[in-house]
């Protein structure tokens, strides 16, 4: 293999519709559908259908974790469930039909035993020097602690590059680390410089703050429909997304990741990766709840861009 995801809080994604959401009223679900979910877990399903050789960590307790490690065999994903005694979370995603809109619940998910955490540091230390890229996706568990996040960092074996994509606290701790890449959004990188990032110019500045004063090579932004502010330390670019029908954005952003190492694999230029991560994103969005993208359509879209 040469990727391995980390899905510290994995969950399943249940995605529901209604009507319309009114209050003190009991609301008729339809199209109950469950996908397997949480950041890393997407990013392994999107580079597994574009044809990486991945391999998905992620923390696994209950018939939650026994549905979510089916539903990865169903989808032919590698994976490796480290065991847990609390149960994998369950998330809500409800869509209105009247709106259009998606409403977004996302549960705490279960709290781990000092030996679970040390468990989990000791895995990613024996993680395959082979592996070219390990990709930090996701939030972290009901009372982990930060400190925690960067041990589990300085534990991936020397050589291999770490892609992060969190936020608040954890996400600092990455910097301090010196990761290969962060990805935020707008909103965690104005966590990130405590300050409000209002317009192109203070959006680019601090971008390029978190690059010279960090060990981190690369900032991806993510700006939404947007696109991306792909950053370096001799690059600044703007990589615009594709316009397409909007169906659902949940996991557009795993998928950005998910292609974006896929391309890199392949030994692609980091411009044209960031390409197609954004053609990922764009075809994930085409699709319902957390089905993510199909190949055939981040190749058509990545062609056209």
């Amino acid at each position: 293999m040469t990727i391995v995801t980390i899905t510290l809080n994995p969950c399943i994604d249940r995605t529901v519709s209604v009507e319309q959401i009114l209050p003190d009223c009991k609301l008729s679900c339809s199209n109950v559908r469950d996908y397997p979910g949480g950041g890393g877990i997407n990013v392994a399903r999107v580079a597994s259908r574009l044809g990486s050789n991945v391999c998905a960590y992620w923390s696994c307790g209950g018939e939650n974790g026994q549905r979510l490690a089916r539903f990865l065999d169903e989808e032919s994903v590698s994976h490796k469930p480290i065991p847990i005694d609390a149960p994998t979370r369950e998330n809500l995603i409800v869509r209105e039909e009247t709106s259009g809109n998606l409403f977004r619940f996302g549960m705490p998910g279960p709290l781990l035993a000092d030996t679970e955490r040390q468990r989990w540091i000791q895995q990613i230390r024996e993680i395959p020097t082979s592996v070219r890229y390990v990709v930090f996706s996701g939030s972290l568990p009901e009372g982990s602690a930060a400190e925690w996040f960067e041990d589990l960092l300085r534990a991936v074996p020397k050589g291999i590059r770490i892609i992060v994509d969190t936020k608040k606290e954890p996400l600092r701790r990455a910097l301090d680390v010196g990761v290969y890449l962060i990805k935020p959004n707008v909103r965690e990188m104005e966590e990130l410089v405590g300050a409000e990032l209002s317009d192109d110019a203070s959006i680019e500045r601090a971008t390029r703050k978190i690059i010279e004063q960090h060990g981190t090579e690369v900032v991806i932004l993510s700006l939404g429909r947007g696109g991306i502010l792909l950053a370096t330390a001799d690059r600044l670019e703007r990589i615009a997304a594709p316009s397409v029908r909007l169906r659902s954005k949940v996991g557009a952003g795993d998928a950005v990741v998910g292609g974006l190492i896929s391309a890199l694999c392949r030994d692609t230029t980091l411009p044209e990766a960031a390409r197609f991560g954004v053609a990922a994103g764009a075809a994930a969005v085409m699709t319902e709840g957390t089905e993510l993208c199909q190949k055939s359509d981040v190749e058509r879209l990545f062609r056209a861009m």
